[in-house]
């Protein structure tokens, strides 16, 4: 019972916990290039580069559009794929399959959505920026679990699988957002189309298809539908995700054979990609001064910081005290702010939904990156401080209590190998 249960969820969290990890480090580099690049003298080639237009098919079939647009909407969609198979794992398996234990982080998620939208509205209301009240609504799973898992033993175990329960709950409301608020006018033709193609997927299910080249071809049928509909591309990832099997089919487990394939391409290569197309910014010719006076820079960056913070402490403690659920062993409410603070780091989605809440105002894109990078930025500082202080405090007992009179070293020593190994992820 104890291998099947590390087997199929202690071993598949600790992989993923591994390459978030990496990844955010990946991601922060191509971030860093992608901002030098921007800045350098030979900027306008870069530039250049994004907006090249590139034709997928021929005639009325042709799909064109510009390099960062290709990236946007159809090489995310990887990555979103990839977040509706994790999203399908832990429903059905994972720590959102039971009720009670997910209420918790899902409730965190929620706070932790509503209250930076409110935080961004409260400084742009009235104003054509008020569009990007969903930016500071995400955090990014990769860099918030990448500084926890940083961080080691010195934060309790049940603080990573809280903060990447709350992580994928938060992906969801972020999809939901997408969906609901950024798409265009609806072609119903074509969205009449994605459906059929999601039917054909479910009948191939219900048959018992178990090669993925027939789901791959439809699946671009329905990729192709739902960006003609007017519906962000994207969805159409998240939606054959969660369509995607957990159970076995004739011996093969769907989800976790895609999700061990697909991930690393998704940390690896989709996300730096995105973030090299996205995240340059040219601070020169006073750009950075007029961001630094935007109200959507302010707002984004307040409501990542601020929003995140009060979002999920207040919703997770009234939580707790309504006993709609209950910390995991070694956290407490401290622990729940630092949390919430790490919850700022919104990146990769922020900067998503920012290239959808303004595509008509470049101006407020671009101080809208600003937002987001001070946010996160000064988030994740935040975060690390505030939970490495509590650890430094947690162990001045342990210290002071090593003066004369106090256990023999050995004794000392082995209680350390105790507490290590209760306190590790696996």
């Amino acid at each position: 019972m104890i291998r099947r249960l590390h087997r199929r969820v202690v071993g598949p969290l600790q992989e993923f916990l591994q390459t978030e990890a990496a990844g955010g480090t990946v991601l922060l580099l191509a971030t860093a290039l992608a901002l030098a690049l921007a800045n350098l003298p030979t900027k306008e080639t870069f530039f250049d580069v994004l907006e090249h237009e590139l034709t997928l098919g021929f005639g009325d079939w042709a799909i064109r559009e510009s390099v960062e647009a290709w990236v946007n909407d159809a090489l995310m969609t990887i990555f979103f794929f990839v977040a509706g198979l994790e999203i399908k794992r832990e429903l059905v398996e994972g720590e959102l399959r039971d009720r009670r234990t997910a209420a918790l982080p899902i409730m965190a998620a929620l706070g932790g959505m509503v209250v930076p939208a409110l935080v961004y509205t409260a400084l742009n209301a009235g104003e054509p920026s008020l569009r990007g009240a969903g930016i500071p609504v995400a955090t990014d799973i990769a860099f918030a679990v990448g500084v926890v898992i940083l961080m080691g033993r010195r934060v309790p175990a049940g603080l990573k699988v809280f903060l990447l329960t709350l992580a994928i709950a938060d992906d969801i409301g972020g999809i939901v957002v997408i969906a609901l608020f950024y798409g265009t006018s609806i072609s119903g033709p074509w969205l009449a189309s994605a459906a059929i193609g999601i039917l054909g997927i479910w009948a191939m299910r219900r048959v018992g298809v178990s090669a993925i080249w027939p789901y791959v071809i439809v699946g671009a049928w329905v990729w192709l539908a739902t960006y003609e509909s007017g519906i962000h591309a994207t969805i159409a990832g998240v939606v054959l995700g969660l369509m995607t099997p957990v159970a076995p089919v004739k011996g093969r487990r769907i989800v976790h054979q895609l999700e061990h394939r697909l991930h690393p391409w998704s940390s690896y290569l989709v996300i730096p990609v995105f973030a090299l197309a996205n995240a340059g910014v040219d601070f020169g010719g006073g750009a950075l001064d007029a961001a630094l006076r935007s109200r959507v820079t302010w707002g984004v960056a307040a409501g990542l910081l601020v929003g995140k913070t009060v979002g999920v402490t207040a919703t997770t403690m009234i939580a707790v005290r309504a006993r709609i659920g209950r910390l995991p062993s070694g956290m407490t409410p401290r622990h729940v702010v630092g949390m919430g603070m790490l919850a700022g780091i919104g990146f990769t989605v922020a900067l998503f939904v920012a290239q959808l809440s303004f595509p008509a105002h470049p101006e407020f894109l671009e101080h809208a990156k600003v937002g987001i990078f001070l946010g996160s930025l000064v988030s994740a500082a935040a975060g690390w401080l505030w939970l490495s202080t509590m650890a430094r405090r947690a162990e001045e007992p342990a210290t002071s209590s090593a003066e004369p009179g106090a256990a023999p070293e050995g004794h000392m020593t082995e209680s350390r190998q105790k507490l290590d190994a209760e306190s590790s992820p696996s």
